[in-house]
């Protein structure tokens, strides 16, 4: 089977489901907005939230796709910098107790945190601290890692540096991986629209947007983005939440809905489709498939706090996803 290989912010999640709003506002946080916050504020914020229950977890957009298609049996590996630090110790024992081989670059200053704060219907704010993250630069990137992998997964929030995007995609492609890109936020897809539009006609095979990333980079509908992104790689993907997917390959075209689920938190909802997408590309599967996949991975993880599932969930999980390659 394919092996796939991912790089991004790692970053711990810390998942926290509020009872009440009146915390955001303590905080000073906007209601379903990514603030980066510096290391004082996020130490505050942790101490004025540790009275409510948590959950620690390897985090970030890529890491979660990786540790996706780990769970379903695929060979995966990821890249990512860390702090010396006991953030950075659970980020990588995670990894390596989820089957993924974990590729660690350490970083100068402290392990990387998302604190997660979950409101009560659902909608998801988030405090970040980057931290080692982002001290990943180009130089970090050696042919060798790329060895082996038949696909590279990337998440947009990475699009801000530049150099490490362009020298990523460069030795994957003279590699010959299959590159997909998650755009990952709307506002980053702002601030870097040249960029991925240079980085995407060049060098990625398959891009993943929701309807608000595909508007800012096109400034159109759904619809119509989708024939846009569709123009410039092989496999476009546009997710509108609740009503599903649009998919693009060529001249084909597929719509895939949704699953009936009782949603909790949708951190994660994107990464997993992205999961369960990549891995019906893997086993060859038609793009109707790989959507139906990519929206029971998404659907289950919404019914749960924070973007991992524990192993009940995932033999649910993985009984659904044969059915459908068997249909």
């Amino acid at each position: 089977m394919s092996k796939v290989l991912g790089l991004g912010n790692a970053l711990v999640d810390i998942m926290t489901k509020l009872n009440n709003e009146s915390t955001l506002d303590q905080l000073g946080l906007p209601k379903g907005s990514m603030q980066l916050v510096d290391e004082v504020f996020m130490q505050k914020a942790v101490e004025h939230t540790k009275h409510i229950p948590q959950t620690l977890a390897a985090g970030g957009s890529a890491a979660n796709t990786i540790h996706g298609l780990a769970n379903l049996g695929v060979n995966t590996a990821f890249i990512g910098k860390i702090g010396s630090d006991t953030f950075g110790s659970a980020f990588e024992s995670d990894m390596r107790k989820n089957n993924i081989n974990p590729i660690m670059l350490k970083g100068k200053a402290e392990s990387g945190r998302a604190l997660a704060l979950v409101s009560p219907d659902s909608e998801r704010t988030f405090a970040v601290y980057l931290g080692a993250a982002i001290e990943m630069t180009a130089e970090d990137l050696k042919q060798e890692m790329f060895e082996g992998y038949s696909y590279f997964h990337i998440e947009g929030y990475l699009v801000q540096n530049h150099d490490l995007i362009r020298r990523a995609v460069e030795i994957a492609h003279s590699k010959g991986l299959k590159i997909s890109l998650d755009m990952a936020s709307y506002n980053v897809v702002e601030d870097n629209r040249e960029f991925l539009k240079e980085i995407i006609e060049k060098y990625v095979d398959i891009v993943f947007a929701n309807e608000e990333e595909s508007k800012a980079f096109t400034g159109k509908s759904p619809e119509e983005s989708l024939d846009i992104l569709g123009s410039m790689v092989s496999i476009a993907v546009v997710k509108l939440g609740s009503s599903g997917s649009l998919i693009k390959r060529g001249e084909e075209k597929v719509s895939v809905g949704v699953i009936d689920v009782d949603c909790i938190d949708t951190t994660g909802a994107g990464d997993l489709y992205a999961s369960g997408f990549i891995y019906g590309l893997i086993k060859n599967l038609p793009l109707h498939k790989c959507g139906q996949i990519g929206a029971v991975l998404s659907g289950h993880v919404i019914e749960v706090l924070g973007p991992k599932m524990d192993g009940k969930r995932w033999d649910n999980v993985k009984k659904l996803v044969d059915s459908i390659e068997k249909e």
